[in-house]
């Protein structure tokens, strides 16, 4: 057969780079994590996962059922990863799992820093002696950086911080990846990087604190909407944009280009909207009489204005957003659809994936 090749405006994801390529994708039961596994599947790649068991009933990854090995296991265990590292010999990793929720970290802080930083280290821990391994990239976050509630949209080269635990876990993970890559994985020719992406919205997410599945959540119950923060701005973006950035990262670290140790991957900044726009969007392109109110009660501080600068990742690798926020919280609400009308949520996902790609 000849070569596939996919264009992502401007960005080009080669099929025959990813076929039987042997990838080890951890967090592949979480919302981000299931979207990459059958991204990964739909490119033929021999997927290996470590992830926890899901945290919600629904979810997607039991829905789409992605074609791959995967392990139920907790990597704070470094005895669990591993086990994960050797009987997968992975060429590339995905390093998704994470405690992801900004108010969890409040509530059990020591687990989050445990999951976020531990974790990572005994991840690569174990990826120090994998012997056919090329590269790793470490998902991070958009709240890495110190955050100074000025709007301007971070680079990379701001500084990294974090005041809450969930975005100090993350800026702390990032150095984490950082010593690792300078101490261990550089001499080794093995390529270590990192990725910085946030707010990721789209079909199949019934996590606890995210404004979509609230929004749905709320829908069933016919309720109305309770928003903490509705003034709150930040980088929305269709969860299949970073997830196809990161496929390309991980393609371009296995070549001999120079590329950055870490990029952002964002819509543009002119597209960053606010809870409550977002919100309203949603009701809009859900249908009915769907709405929400201000919850003015005391709640953990959240940072305020938040925008990433992507230009970097458009420079080296060609990633462009495909999708404006429009078309994001279309195809979201119309995912939702399909599932409450009871369809093929594998068929349909990967279906959706086909449209991404064309």
């Amino acid at each position: 057969m000849g070569e596939r090749r996919s264009a992502l405006e401007g960005l080009v994801v080669n099929s025959s780079f990813w076929r039987g390529r042997r990838v080890l994708l951890t967090g592949h039961t979480g919302f981000k994590g299931a979207w990459l596994a059958l991204m990964l599947e739909s490119l033929g790649a021999e997927i290996h996962g470590l992830a926890l068991a899901p945290a919600t009933n629904p979810n997607l990854f039991d829905l789409a059922a992605p074609r791959m090995t995967s392990t139920l296991g907790d990597l704070r265990d470094p005895t669990v990863a591993a086990a994960v590292v050797a009987a997968s010999d992975p060429e590339i990793v995905f390093h998704l799992a994470a405690q992801a929720l900004v108010r969890t970290s409040y509530a059990d802080p020591q687990a989050t820093f445990a999951t976020n930083v531990m974790g990572t280290a005994n991840l690569l821990e174990a990826l120090r002696t994998a012997p056919s391994l090329k590269a790793v990239l470490v998902v991070t976050s958009d709240k890495v950086y110190r955050n100074d509630g000025t709007g301007a949209p971070f680079t990379e080269d701001d500084p990294l911080g974090g005041l809450d635990p969930y975005s100090a876990s993350k800026a702390c993970q990032e150095l984490v990846a950082s010593a690792y890559h300078k101490s261990f994985f550089h001499d080794r020719g093995v390529r270590l990087a990192r990725a910085r992406a946030g707010n990721a919205i789209g079909g199949g997410d019934w996590s606890v604190d995210r404004l979509v599945p609230d929004f749905f959540r709320a829908v069933a119950a016919r309720e109305t909407l309770a928003l903490r923060y509705p003034e709150a701005i930040r980088p929305w973006q269709h969860v299949l944009e970073p997830l196809a950035g990161y496929l390309a990262y991980g393609e371009a670290l296995v070549g001999d280009g120079d590329l950055p140790d870490a990029l952002n991957f964002a819509p543009d900044p002119a597209d960053a909207q606010s809870v409550g726009w977002v919100a309203d969007h949603l009701a809009e392109a859900w249908g009915g009489d769907a709405g929400w109110r201000h919850d003015d009660g005391d709640h953990p501080a959240e940072a305020g204005p938040l925008f990433l600068d992507g230009s970097a990742a458009q420079a080296a690798l060609g990633v462009k957003p495909r999708l404006s926020l429009a078309d994001a919280l279309a195809m979201t609400a119309a995912w939702y659809g399909a599932h409450d009308r009871g369809e093929d949520m594998r068929a349909y996902s990967l279906a959706e994936i086909a449209r991404y790609r064309e």
